[in-house]
């Protein structure tokens, strides 16, 4: 091995050591950004007196206004004194990591998350003495909680040190989750085609294909009888299909986005052509409607016309505005992560799950901890939490390449993206599309899911619902609360910006779902008894790979 070999290897396993401490966060990374704002500080005395100004004259904060310190236990004294004076210092903080001339944009995002962590973390609310509510707890039952939160702790901590940081679920997969008949009909190294089955006399012949998210398990689109999405759409006459897609481990450490559009999209697309599908609908959710988009636009490109129209849930083309969770993507993490994949040939799940978590730190984080191991109570178990905590790895070479050509290059908005060895482009598209935002997504912001409008040529129907990235797609109908907005954009129509749209998109309250279905329908042929013919099935749903 040359000189230059064994240097790169000695830093590939510090890099990997270094991450088990870091949560796979890159140190050059926020240490540069540091620098770069503590260095413009103290070159900016107009700053520095604006904060002088800011902490001299701050008043009493809204402690309403503040979900952690809304009750009214912290209304009485010390407590409304120890959370307005917290409130006024994470203001500051926030003033102090904004606005400040001549640092770069991304550092100071980044400065200003990290100034936010922090002081999630040393909340008030956070600490038995200064919360309220835990002291009254803990005078009530004398103790007891704090006891049963430290039993907590240790069980939790005992899981973490054996490499099964998840309590055990209540719910199973295949009993409780992910539970709509159907059968497995295709299967190879990288998917399983699973089948649901026909509810109705009649179905229209373009069969629905389903591509997930490869981050997480497929089922979150089948989450429970009453929340499951593909039997919601077997139910309106289509027959639907999803992607199952394997937990890859060392030995598929080369797989790459290549194989993930061959292997995972294109091979189940033929395996539907050959049991007789002329055209078919594809549903892309999440990064899975970003695989879908490369896809169609190869397909377009070909001028294969097999897809009667797209649907993109919550998934982003285009990662010039890709939100906070840019703030791990950079050159210096990609190299970081390039360097921890490599000595297991994979992104392990957690590690992934953690920049998701840190996103929403309050709910996710500090919010746990305060009623886990402070007020002594277990979250209870749902289904959601259930799916969350069933994360999958990611293949070394293909998360690589997908966080290079994808994110940080944002090569298929620019139009440089490569399937077969030759360039893409989504204006090559021309079947109708169906693209879904959610209001409050951390994950995919419906802005930056919106500008599929300024990057197509095609009509693109656009719909934004109220909840998350995971809550707002699962909105069945009779989820209380629930509404969307929807605008039509026909090929030749000016573009508006996100905001402008967002002011003048027809509200309507209820869930989107039917609204998809009927839009479905209008592109579909009319129902018949026609039924796909499969040669073979290779087990019942949700098959074998959503174990893995």
């Amino acid at each position: 091995m040359a000189d230059t070999e064994k240097s790169r290897a000695l830093d590939v396993a510090f890099h990997s050591f270094l991450g088990q401490f870091t949560g796979g966060l890159s140190p050059s990374a926020l240490i540069t950004a540091g620098t770069d704002w503590w260095l413009h500080m103290l070159g900016s005395p107009n700053k520095q007196a604006d904060l002088l100004a800011l902490s001299l004259k701050a008043g009493p904060a809204d402690l309403a206004s503040d979900p952690r310190f809304s009750t009214e236990a912290w209304q009485t004294f010390p407590y409304n004194l120890i959370a307005q004076n917290f409130l006024s210092a994470q203001n500051w903080w926030d003033s102090a990591t904004c606005d400040m001339v001549g640092v770069d944009p991304k550092h100071l995002q980044i400065v200003n998350f990290g100034a936010r962590q922090w002081l999630d973390m040393v909340s008030p609310s956070n600490f038995a003495l200064t919360n309220p509510e835990v002291m009254e707890r803990t005078g009530k039952e004398r103790g007891h909680n704090l006891i049963r939160g430290l039993q907590y702790w240790l069980e939790d901590f005992n899981r973490l040190m054996s490499r099964q940081p998840s309590r055990p679920s209540a719910f199973k997969v295949g009993k409780d989750l992910a539970i709509t008949p159907g059968e497995v009909v295709m299967r190879n190294d990288l998917v399983e085609l699973i089948h649901y089955h026909p509810t109705t006399k009649k179905v229209h012949p373009e069969p629905i294909l389903i591509v997930p998210a490869w981050i997480m398990k497929y089922y979150v689109l089948d989450l429970t009888a009453q929340r499951s999405l593909v039997a919601y759409l077997r139910d309106q006459g289509f027959e639907v299909f999803i992607l199952s897609w394997k937990n890859p481990d060392e030995k598929d450490a080369k797989l790459s986005l290549q194989d993930y559009i061959d292997t995972g999209v294109r091979e189940p697309i033929q395996c539907l052509q050959k049991m007789g599908a002329k055209r078919l609908h594809a549903v892309g959710y999440c990064l899975g409607g970003t695989l879908l988009s490369a896809v169609a636009s190869a397909m377009a490109r070909d001028k294969d016309e097999a897809l009667a129209s797209v649907s993109l849930l919550a998934s982003q083309v285009d990662f010039s505005e890709p939100g906070e969770l840019s703030l791990f993507i950079n050159e210096s993490q990609v190299a970081f992560l390039e360097d921890m994949m490599a000595t297991h040939g994979y992104l392990k799940a957690d590690q992934m799950a953690g920049a998701f978590q840190l996103l929403r730190s309050n709910d996710l984080i500090w919010s746990r901890v305060v009623r886990h191991y402070l007020l002594g109570e277990r979250t209870h178990d749902n289904p959601l939490m259930a799916w969350n905590a069933d994360a999958t790895r990611m293949p070394a070479k293909m998360h690589s390449e997908y966080l290079r050509q994808l994110f940080l290059n944002n090569d298929l908005a620019k139009g440089r993206f490569k399937v077969d060895g030759a360039s893409v482009a989504l204006t090559d598209i021309r079947c109708p599309i169906y693209c879904v935002g959610t209001e409050t997504d951390h994950v995919s912001p419906w802005p930056s899911v919106y500008r599929i409008l300024l990057l197509s040529d095609t009509g693109v129907t656009f719909v934004l619902t109220n909840g998350g990235h995971n809550g707002g797609i699962l909105s069945e109908p009779g989820h209380k609360g629930r509404h969307f907005r929807h605008d039509h954009k026909t090929e030749g129509d000016g573009h508006m910006t996100a905001q402008v749209w967002f002011e003048q998109a027809e509200l309507e309250e209820g869930s989107w779902w039917p609204h998809w279905v009927a839009w479905l329908e209008e592109k579909s042929d009319a129902p018949g008894a026609r039924r796909l013919k499969f040669a073979k099935t290779l087990g019942d749903a949700p098959g074998d790979y959503v174990h893995g």
